[in-house]
């Protein structure tokens, strides 16, 4: 018997945790459940819309994090130490972050 179809809202309207929880869900159907093709390439389509939502999210929020980092360090090298002198750039160089790196680092 055909499955109904329900209207999912778009990638760009739901949370990243909400697109998350339906990308496992569907790939959890798409492992467990004996699906037509034609339904099994329509919830890969949906899955990578999905996916692609989750990514811009994700890189959005890195460059967001940069940009707040970066501000944190020039402030800290603005602000003046003990003796009134301006600190140097060397002194926040350990907070660095690295470019190379695809996990997202809060501290």
């Amino acid at each position: 018997m055909p499955r109904k179809k329900t209207a999912s809202p778009a990638p760009e309207e739901t949370s990243f945790e909400e697109s998350i929880a339906e990308l496992e869900a569907i790939v959890a159907a798409m492992e467990e459940e004996s699906l037509p093709l034609e339904e099994l390439v329509a919830k890969y389509e949906q899955g990578n819309r999905l996916l692609g939502r989750c990514e811009e999210v994700l890189n959005s929020a890195r460059k967001r994090l940069k940009t707040i980092a970066s501000r944190s360090r020039e402030a800290e090298s603005e602000t003046p130490d003990d003796t009134g002198n301006p600190l140097t750039d060397d002194a926040s160089a350990d907070t660095d972050l690295s470019d190379d790196d695809d996990d997202i680092r809060l501290f």
